[in-house]
């Protein structure tokens, strides 16, 4: 089988078969194909797109390259959970131990940051102690004993998405759906788990912009767990906006806590609260959304959810005294107080850039260039389409200079309006 061939049958618009699929996938990880023409390929691809087929078969000669988790000593069906990413988003934090409370066994493998957000890894490094990396036989011994464990993503986890990726990257070739989706799903199929719930960001937050892009995103997504044999649902949550009212590690943290103690944004909590419901239906534990919206409830009201999260960040080092005081995850910053500059509606009209102002405090993601300042971050004190008044506060930033808080807030000045019309988005668009 030649790879010029290959790549010529893309050109013209065809199909490629699984074995061609697995063909080049496998000479490029192992490097017996040059990226010059891996590189050709993935602009056929991008240009001409893939069929179900197509993506089913790159999905799962990506999942197989490397190592590929058997869960089956865990009794009960495992349900993975995957976002495609926004501003504050900290849900992971709430709904693993949600759904594990729930009796749902919960083992998660997470990343850091991409773009303009933290990732969950990121934020769990806020707590002290916490240890995001371990070996795959003490994750399967803790959610044995304790019903959960989040780790960072093992070293050898689908290899040949991370290499092709940073090709991607360099060639213009990331804007891609099915590439997208392969991406994505690859890591979700050699996790293990038995079903999959997919949270598709839509808005000016997200990677996608507007509903029909997210759907068509899911769509591919929910094709390809249905080809794996994985049952896979995905819904449509709002991003033209952060999600709660904390942006920063340690503040999503904090707020996290907030809504597993009854006292967190209601936006916030309704999108977990939903997120867990579907997550239990998966996981058999409830027969229908209103069942497990019932046992949700009582979960969160009974305190046994908030329990579950203190046994996890125990079991994984985390400092406790952390969770029962969570100021003291903010160490001493300098901080500052943005305020109204005129009467009206406080609408949102660039989410992402309030992740990048976040970003200048350094407050979002490891970058080559320097290490997040777990602390940083910026409390929203209204959300989008609250009437506000003049010199009203608007939003506090943390950081550890001014300087840093004075880019920030260039940026994140131009991310909100103040006008006369009101605007609302919905937390969700559908379901796929």
């Amino acid at each position: 089988m030649e790879m010029i061939e290959i790549i010529a049958k893309k050109r013209e618009g065809f199909a490629l078969s699984t074995s061609e699929m697995n063909h080049w996938v496998e000479g490029y990880t192992n490097g017996t194909i040059p990226d010059y023409q891996v590189s050709a390929l993935l602009m056929a691809i991008v240009l001409n797109g893939m069929d179900v087929q197509e993506t089913v078969a790159l999905t799962l000669a990506m999942a197989s390259s490397g190592d590929q988790l058997d869960l089956s000593s865990i009794a009960g069906i495992k349900v993975d959970k995957h976002s495609t990413g926004g501003v504050g988003d900290k849900v992971t934090l709430v709904v693993a131990p949600l759904v594990a409370s729930c009796g749902i066994p919960v083992l998660k493998m997470s990343g850091r940051g991409l773009g303009h957000t933290g990732g969950t890894i990121d934020k769990l490094s806020a707590i002290s102690g916490f240890t995001t990396k371990q070996t795959m036989a003490q994750a399967y011994d803790q959610v044995q004993k304790i019903g959960i464990a989040i780790t960072e993503q093992t070293g050898n986890l689908v290899p040949a998405d991370k290499k092709i990726y940073a090709l991607r990257d360099v060639t213009a070739t990331v804007n891609s759906k099915a590439l997208i989706a392969s991406s994505v799903m690859s890591k979700k199929i050699a996790a293990g788990a038995d079903k999959i719930l997919l949270d598709v960001k839509v808005g000016s937050g997200a990677f996608m912009k507007n509903v029909d892009d997210a759907s068509a995103l899911a769509k591919i997504m929910c094709d390809i767990g249905q080809g794996a044999n994985r049952e896979t649902v995905a819904l449509l949550s709002d991003m033209h906006q952060p999600l709660g009212t904390h942006v920063g590690n340690a503040l999503e943290v904090i707020e996290a806590i907030q809504v597993l103690k009854g006292q967190g944004d209601e936006a916030l909590t309704q999108v977990c609260k939903t997120i867990a419901a579907h997550m239990v239906v998966l996981g058999g534990k409830a027969e229908n959304l209103a069942q497990a919206f019932q046992l949700i409830a009582q979960k969160l009201s009974s305190g046994t959810a908030l329990a579950k999260f203190m046994q996890w960040i125990a079991a994984q080092g985390g400092d406790l005294n952390a969770i029962k005081q969570p100021s003291t995850l903010l160490q001493k910053r300098e901080t500052f107080t943005y305020t109204a500059k005129q009467t009206g509606y406080w609408h949102c009209i660039n989410c992402e850039a309030v992740g990048i102002a976040a970003n200048h405090l350094d407050a979002g993601r490891w970058t080559k260039e320097s290490v997040i300042d777990l602390s940083a971050g910026i409390v929203l004190h209204h959300k989008s389409g609250d009437w506000v008044q003049q010199n009203e506060r608007l939003a506090t930033f943390y950081a550890t200079t001014q300087q840093k808080i004075e880019k920030a807030v260039q940026t994140f000045q131009n991310a909100y309006e103040i006008s006369e019309q009101h605007k609302e988005y919905p937390l969700f668009y559908g379901i796929v």
